[in-house]
């Protein structure tokens, strides 16, 4: 009994054919049900913008629990909150700069939730260097990819890591980025399809269901990282 347990469990995190060809053609159907009923462009964009922000929450490091302790690197938070809350940084400068355009508005969501982010990283470190006076160092990998720099003799021992190496503050910066652009898009393309519909509370509306598809895509993404993340150069990417 216990064996044919161990076999279950290790076969759940396997790639699953059948669910995610079921996936597709539901998603397929549902993109040529909204081309059959005029919306097929608008539908597009928002997926497309749904998977830009699920591609993003992978680079942002967050570190939970372990990271308020400087046990583990990352950012002293959940994913969810974190990916929301540079996608609210996105999306309020997207809607800033909506009536100036589209590629204005998605440039402003993207460089609202970019800054966001290296704002927070920066922050992070600074605590964590000035505060507990431990250097930002990662336990995944013995060299950063992006300065050279050599990671095991600055990692406290017993610990993962701490703070956000170079890398890992490339990597939130990015995630941000691409946060900012998803939200904006499905925000700009429910406001130009609201306002095409006559509602005077477009504005309102379009804002609401833009947040809410944000978040709830967040916290899928979320499931797939399934704990502590330290950005691109950890294996969780993969």
């Amino acid at each position: 009994m216990s064996a044919i347990a161990a076999k279950a469990g290790a076969d759940a995190g396997a790639f699953q054919p059948v669910p995610s060809i079921i996936a597709l053609v539901l998603a397929i159907i549902v993109i040529a049900v909204g081309f059959v009923l005029g919306v097929g462009q608008t539908l597009c964009l928002i997926i497309l913008g749904a998977a830009l922000i699920a591609f993003g929450v992978h680079f942002v490091p967050v570190g939970g629990a372990p990271a308020a302790m400087g046990q583990a690197p990352g950012i002293a938070t959940g994913v969810p909150m974190l990916a929301a809350g540079a996608g609210l940084a996105g999306l309020f400068g997207g809607a800033w700069a909506a009536e100036l355009g589209l590629a204005v508005a998605l440039a402003g969501g993207a460089i609202g939730g970019a800054l966001m982010m290296a704002i927070t990283c920066l922050m992070v470190n600074m605590s964590y260097v000035f505060g507990m006076g431990i250097p930002p160092a990662s336990g995944k990998i013995e060299k950063d990819p992006l300065t050279g720099y050599t990671q095991p003799e600055f990692k406290s021992q017993g610990t993962e890591g701490h703070g956000l190496p170079f890398i890992s503050y490339v990597g939130g910066v990015i995630g941000g980025l691409l946060g900012g652009l998803g939200g904006t898009l499905i925000y700009i393309e429910l406001l130009e399809f609201y306002e095409a519909a006559g509602l005077d509370f477009a504005v309102g509306l379009a804002g609401i269901l833009a947040v809410a598809m944000f978040l709830v895509i967040a916290v899928l993404a979320a499931y797939n990282i399934t704990g502590t993340i330290e950005g691109p150069h950890d294996p969780k990417f993969k």
